[in-house]
């Protein structure tokens, strides 16, 4: 069998799952009955809200006489542990990048993982049928990107593809009159340029998971490329685990995969991708080999998470009235059961607590993971990201961030002194007639709570991208904490519009009358530095005295609305987020009114 293993690798947003689809669609693979729907590799719902992909998916294509596996990887910084991996399984990659955007930080992250494994890539200039298209400028840029990450001569003379993958066409020429309705200009290219995997179908068997699923009946399921050798249904083979330990296994299941199914097969050769299950708790990077005949393939590297939070079981006078999943046992098996899917994942039980430290790639990684299981009816509470810091030689270390920032330019004062307050140290900036781009380097945490600010600065017109650098020894610089403090419940009860008026002056509410609030529970943004607590379930005394006033109509403004990722955002380390599947709430740690003052008092001296 001819095969071709490539990866779609790109910034976010660039187009990578929509030229899948139309690599599907346009293909050899579909029968004549088979219709595919919009980004189709995007199987989770918030994938498909939110436009991005979040988990990395494989499929398979037939086009003249090869089967190309193709590897569609998220281009969100949060989620590039999957990429890292993925070059693990493939000989080449495909490159995509948008034709007017141009190179972004996660075009230069993905690249430079590509190259470092000696892949050899092609390029694909994305949405050529834009007005604001620049494809040879564009090509212009990747070329000098090639060079800055020290591409070997054979990878700089990359091929070049153009297509609007929105409309399905494609061609090998920037000119827009030369686009036709195939995609034949880049599957020409992927079978042209990308080497076969080069394998050993007859020694003893290799194989190397890469990606992990998850299945209730029968545990993990390891995704990954055969090296060397076959491997069969019931076969009993042995795993050799990071821990240089050996375990024997019969393969119970054996998938391969063609467009958007995974087929149960009975044998599999070297080079193809394929997906086993019998090892319930197999891990990323270890290799499976004839019995008797052990010998690991190198390990790969697993990126280490850069925030964390805290959650914890809902401890708020609402709680177990809106969820299904409220039991600490329900938490940690949900938990758990995230970490056999998503290795980049680290959850920590803390002890004698129904509390657990979760650690991810980012704020965007684990509000995933919230949103999740906030839809699947669980029920807890969760406080502020912080980034993982880290002790090396009595010196303490933070992670720090490469920032790319496209701004109108007259913004872009604003933004330079937004993130100059939040401890980035501007390293480079590009004006055109137009647009500002600004380079940064900064801590973590000074990225977290900013999309809102930063909105703000940019008026709505900025776009900000960052992806991981290194850890750095920490700055005293204080960062990311909210300047202005809160309106805060001092009474259980439903909200009116008497006690809501009564306060409106006081700040910005959150909630709208004949709204369930507790003490304790956060309301609305006091328009001072200080929080102030408010009675919002105040009713208007009723008296015998007739008023001239008594028809006029209460009007409030419209309430803030408080997205997850905003209150993610929003909150101190003193507050805490409470998540239902119906509700998601602000509060305080310390609900009692007259505790919290006596805390803060204590705070303060």
């Amino acid at each position: 069998m001819n095969i071709r293993n490539v990866a779609i690798i790109a910034h976010v947003d660039h187009g990578k799952t929509t030229l899948v689809d139309q690599l599907l669609k346009k293909s050899d693979t579909l029968s004549s009955r088979e219709n595919i729907e919009e980004r189709a590799m995007d199987s989770n719902d918030l994938e498909r809200e939110r436009g991005i992909t979040i988990l990395a998916k494989n499929t398979a294509i037939r086009y003249k006489d090869y089967k190309i596996n193709i590897l569609d990887t998220p281009g969100h910084a949060d989620f590039s542990g999957e990429v890292e991996r993925i070059m693990k399984m493939v000989d080449g990659v495909v490159l995509v990048v948008d034709a007017y955007e141009g190179v972004m930080p996660q075009t230069r992250f993905v690249l430079k993982q590509a190259l470092a494994n000696n892949l050899k890539p092609i390029v694909v200039v994305n949405k050529v049928d834009k007005e604001s298209a620049r494809p040879d400028e564009v090509v212009e840029e990747i070329f000098e990107l090639f060079i800055e990450l020290g591409a070997n001569d054979e990878q700089i003379d990359f091929k070049v593809a153009y297509c609007s993958a929105a409309n399905g066409t494609s061609s090998l020429s920037s000119d827009i009159s030369t686009q036709v309705d195939n995609m034949d200009a880049i599957l020409d290219l992927i079978i042209s340029e990308i080497p076969a995997p080069t394998c050993d179908s007859e020694g003893s068997l290799q194989f190397q998971g890469t990606l992990l699923d998850y299945n209730d009946f029968v545990g993990r399921i390891a995704i990954g490329r055969i090296a060397r050798g076959k491997m069969h249904v019931n076969e009993m083979v042995s795993c050799m685990r990071r821990d240089g330990s050996i375990k024997q296994f019969r393969i119970q299941k054996l998938f391969g995969f063609l467009a958007l199914h995974r087929i149960e097969i009975e044998e599999a050769y070297a080079g193809d991708i394929v997906a086993i299950a019998g090892l319930s708790d197999i891990y990323v990077g270890e290799t499976v080999c004839n019995i008797g005949q052990e010998e690991a393939l190198s390990p790969i590297h697993v990126s280490e998470p850069t925030v964390q939070m805290f959650f914890s079981t809902n401890d708020s006078p609402f709680a177990g009235k809106e969820g299904k999943f409220v039991t600490s046992t329900k938490l940690d098996e949900r938990l758990f059961r995230e970490t056999q899917r998503d290795v980049s994942l680290r959850v920590e039980k803390m002890g004698g607590h129904d509390e657990w430290i979760v650690s991810g790639r980012g704020e965007l990684h684990l509000g995933i993971l919230i949103e999740n299981m906030r839809r699947e009816g669980y029920e807890f509470q969760v406080a502020k990201p912080k980034p993982i810091l880290k002790e090396i030689d009595g010196v303490t270390y933070e992670p720090y961030e490469y920032v790319q920032v496209d701004v109108p330019n007259e913004y872009s004062g604003p933004v330079i002194e937004l993130l100059g307050n939040r401890g980035g140290n501007l390293e480079d900036m590009e004006n055109t007639v137009t647009q500002t781009r600004i380079i940064y380097n900064m801590p973590s945490r000074g990225l977290i709570s900013l999309s809102t600010d930063f909105m703000t600065a940019s008026r709505g017109y900025g776009t900000l991208s960052h992806t991981f650098l290194d850890y750095r020894p920490m700055e005293s610089v204080n960062v990311g904490n909210r300047k202005l403090g809160v309106l805060v419940a001092t009474t259980q009860g439903k909200t009116t519009a008497y006690g809501i008026g009564q306060i409106e002056d006081r700040g910005v509410l959150f909630v709208e009358p004949n709204t369930d609030v507790y003490e304790g529970e956060i309301v609305g943004e006091c328009n001072k530095d200080d929080d102030l607590a408010v009675n919002v379930v105040k009713a208007k005394q009723q008296t015998n005295q007739r008023s001239s006033n008594k028809d006029m109509t209460v009007v409030l403004k419209r309430p803030r609305q408080m997205g997850l990722e905003t209150c993610m955002e929003y909150i101190n380390d003193d507050e805490l987020v409470e998540i239902t599947p119906k509700s998601i709430r602000l509060r305080k740690k310390i609900l009692n009114t007259e505790d919290r003052k006596k805390f803060d008092s204590k705070k303060v001296k």
